[in-house]
């Protein structure tokens, strides 16, 4: 059979950048382009792995289909990941709730959905393969090329991170080895027609690049890149879903001891979550204002201002039972409005709509210009909650918890004391900050997959079952936690015969 061009969606091949911005990440098959060049200098592999951070934030392509509005790379299926949750909604449907939050186009095997998670993923991975297989050849200084190294396995492990918590079931730690299905693991750029490999063989994977990653101690050059506190950030979040709690602690706590990345302060919170150059944003996509798209960015599809159909009638509402739960005094209270009004929710235009509990959190750079904004891929606030969180899951530490979520929440609310929750109401709380800190920014659906819980919007008041076919409920551990593996991999990579989920 002729080669799969599918898994790719993993053996894409990386092309040498020229100065034409167009010139990156093509998507000719490997069989028929001559990558060596790429590779003899650790500034020719640099220039390739730029593309692919590139590629994470444009729109993405799928097989079947053109580049989407609503397919902004890695940053749409965080939108997803979202909408497919009880937190964040809208009054009709409309792309992230049709194909979402209704919780169908991941469960039909040809849905573009579907494939443009699968290929957005596998695409990262087939092109820092070859970075991977290739950077200890290429000339340049031994630093630079160890850079180069790390961030490219960085990319993978959050790239396999990302595949293996939609398309496996969650892990377990309880039932080591977690000998249940996860995605094809594909660890060279040769790799081709893989079955899928254990969710406990992809987290050992992750972890192992991860890990090697870290200790290389890359310093990027900016917060687009993948440096090491990118990897040891990933690490915390890869800990915490296996419940692998002193890891968790180990690596979160790095990165919130060294202070490298201090949290927002009350006026930079409100200034739109646009600009990775504020103290908190440890990772960031950030495209420039000639890569600005006006209609497919991640902003387009979430900043109250964008001048996008999307936006303009469908403004994006927090859950209200949610949102009344924060105190008076907390500067989250201020991202979302009740009652907008033209007095207080100013828009850019009439045509714009405004309803309750509207989000304000994210704003354009640029109000009438391009969706322009930096994709806040992590920020520092994630790693005191990853930190609390895993604190108070572990026997005796349950101070430590209250004081670490104490640091954050004082930042927040000026007005905020210290917890005395103990047990499963001090994880409530928690995990509650998780959920307004963390709107929008591609949380929730995994959060609730990871602790095994349920969704119900039947307890979210102003949530529109009509928006999603009437989707309210999905019970913990249902078939529906797993995404299908599109049809159309399914197809073409004979080592999936018999391997499609439930």
């Amino acid at each position: 059979m002729k080669y799969k061009k599918y898994l790719l969606f993993a053996g894409f091949s990386l092309l040498s950048i020229t100065a034409c911005k167009k010139d990156y990440l093509e998507t000719k098959p490997t069989d028929q382009v001559d990558n060596s060049s790429v590779f003899t200098s650790a500034a020719n592999a640099k220039i390739a792995l730029n593309g692919v951070y590139r590629y994470m934030y444009e729109r993405t392509t799928t097989v079947v289909s053109t580049a989407a509005q609503n397919k902004p790379g890695v940053g749409g299926i965080m939108l997803y990941m979202d909408f497919m949750g009880e937190d964040i909604g809208i009054s009709s449907s409309n792309w992230y709730t049709s194909d979402g939050g209704s919780w169908i186009s991941h469960r039909t095997d040809n849905s573009t959905m579907l494939e443009y998670m699968y290929r957005t993923y596998y695409r990262i991975i087939g092109n820092v393969n070859y970075i991977i297989d290739n950077i200890d050849q290429a000339s340049g200084a031994a630093a630079d090329k160890n850079t180069v190294k790390a961030e490219a396995l960085t990319l993978r492990g959050y790239a396999y991170f990302g595949l293996v918590q939609l398309f496996g079931k969650r892990y377990d730690a309880a039932a080591k080895p977690n000998n249940q299905l996860g995605v094809p693991l594909l660890l060279a750029s040769t790799d081709t027609n893989k079955p899928r490999a254990t969710v406990e063989s992809v987290y050992s994977a992750i972890v192992g690049d991860l890990e090697t990653a870290i200790s290389l101690n890359a310093t990027a050059s900016n917060k687009s890149h993948a440096g090491a506190a990118v990897a040891k950030g990933i690490r915390a979040r890869v800990a915490l879903v296996m419940q692998d709690y002193p890891n968790a602690i180990k690596y979160a706590k790095d990165i919130v001891d060294a202070n490298q990345y201090p949290l927002l302060s009350v006026t930079d919170y409100q200034a739109g979550f646009n600009n990775a150059t504020l103290g908190e944003f440890i990772w960031s996509s950030m495209p420039t204002l000639d890569q600005g798209d006006t209609f497919g960015a991640y902003f387009a599809q979430i900043a109250y201002n964008a001048n996008t159909s999307f936006m303009r009638g469908n403004p994006k509402r927090i859950n209200s039972a949610l949102y009344n739960q924060i105190s008076a005094t907390d500067v989250r209270k201020k991202m979302w409005e009740p009652v907008p009004t033209v007095a207080n929710f100013p828009l850019p235009a009439t045509n714009f709509v405004r309803q309750a509990y509207m989000s304000r959190k994210f704003s354009v750079k640029e109000v009438g210009g391009p969706s322009l904004g930096d994709v806040p891929l992590m920020r520092t606030s994630e790693m005191y909650l990853i930190l609390a969180e895993a604190y108070a899951k572990t026997p005796g530490s349950e101070a430590a918890a209250r004081t670490v979520l104490f640091d954050l929440v004082k930042q927040r609310d000026p007005s905020a004391v210290i917890s005395i929750n103990i047990g499963q109401a001090l994880i409530d709380e928690i995990l509650f900050n998780r959920r307004i800190e963390l709107w929008g920014e591609g949380h929730r659906w995994l959060d609730l997959k990871r602790l095994n819980l349920p969704l119900d919007r039947t307890v979210v008041p102003n949530y529109v079952s009509a928006s999603v076919a009437g989707t309210l409920t999905i019970p913990a551990g249902d078939a529906k936690w797993q995404f299908l593996i599109p049809r159309a991999e399914m197809e073409a990579n004979s080592g999936l015969t018999g391997q499609q989920n439930p």
